[in-house]
């Protein structure tokens, strides 16, 4: 799930973190293309692939291994029996409180993710005199500069945006689920209502989420220059200086993104659980 949804939503994904971190640079997310597909070619789209990679797969793993955990524990606080079918908002619930643990796991992938693709930006604003071009120089340097704790720049406002954040993921993902079902089993759904259930879910995430994450990449990014602020340092600074709008740059490159890459990582869950299982049926 997590590979399909890189593979689906990474040059989107990199629009986003350039134009949240350098707002000023570009108007909108064509010229973003273009600008980047000009100074770095279409390579410029997949800086931080293997980083993502790394972080989809990692987050997902233990988002819906966790997921489960959760789920028999809302079953536990809610007094009903494990195999009872949970309500779409105890899902959400659940989903919320998965998120937090796959925060763990996500934030170091994420910052190397982040840095990697606005390299280019930070080198151009003259922030950084020389930039890093590898995942293991990035790593290498945060080592070097701030030690195994480095990695976890922006960890706060990561949980700020996991948390709330995938209780519209999940209640999305699940009320649409219900939606098509229409009185049938959800499992009984095919691909098209998955992709769009999938896709609807991620919407709910990111627009319930969006100024969060605007200001965990400045965070993670512009780290790279000094110290920088904390989460309500950054976020008052931006409101200040550039204004609140600034906290919605590249919302549609995000928008995009979350409907094509979660209707895919749901889709390919799903499926790949259910193949999973028929395994395990047979034996």
């Amino acid at each position: 799930g997590g590979t399909a949804c890189v593979v689906t939503g990474q040059p989107f994904d990199t629009a986003k973190v350039k134009m949240q971190t350098f707002p000023n640079m570009y108007k909108g997310l064509v010229d973003c293309f273009v600008k980047t597909y000009k100074q770095v070619g279409l390579r410029g789209f997949y800086k931080g692939t293997t980083p993502a990679l790394v972080a989809n797969i990692a987050e997902n793993s233990v988002l819906f291994m966790c997921y489960g955990f959760c789920q028999q524990i809302v079953r536990r606080i809610v007094g009903v029996d494990r195999k009872t079918k949970l309500s779409d908002l105890q899902n959400a619930a659940a989903g919320s409180f998965a998120s937090a643990f796959a925060t763990l796991v996500l934030c170091p992938t994420e910052l190397v993710k982040c840095r990697l693709q606005a390299m280019h930006e930070m080198q151009l604003s003259g922030k950084i005199v020389q930039g890093h071009n590898t995942v293991w120089s990035v790593v290498k340097g945060v080592i070097q500069k701030d030690g195994p704790l480095g990695f976890y720049r922006g960890l706060s406002s990561t949980l700020l945006r996991e948390v709330p954040g995938y209780f519209f993921f999940f209640g999305g993902y699940e009320l649409s689920r219900t939606f098509f079902a229409s009185g049938r089993s959800k499992d009984e759904l095919g691909p098209i209502p998955l992709l769009l259930s999938g896709g609807f879910g991620g919407s709910c995430l990111w627009i319930a989420v969006y100024p969060v994450d605007c200001v965990k990449s400045r965070i993670q990014v512009l780290s790279m220059a000094g110290k920088q602020a904390g989460f309500m340092g950054t976020f008052v600074t931006v409101v200040r200086t550039e204004g609140v709008l600034a906290l919605y740059s590249g919302l549609t490159p995000t928008m995009i993104r979350a409907f094509v890459a979660n209707g895919a990582l749901f889709l390919a869950y799903e499926y790949s659980r259910k193949l999973m299982m028929k395994q395990i049926d047979s034996y």
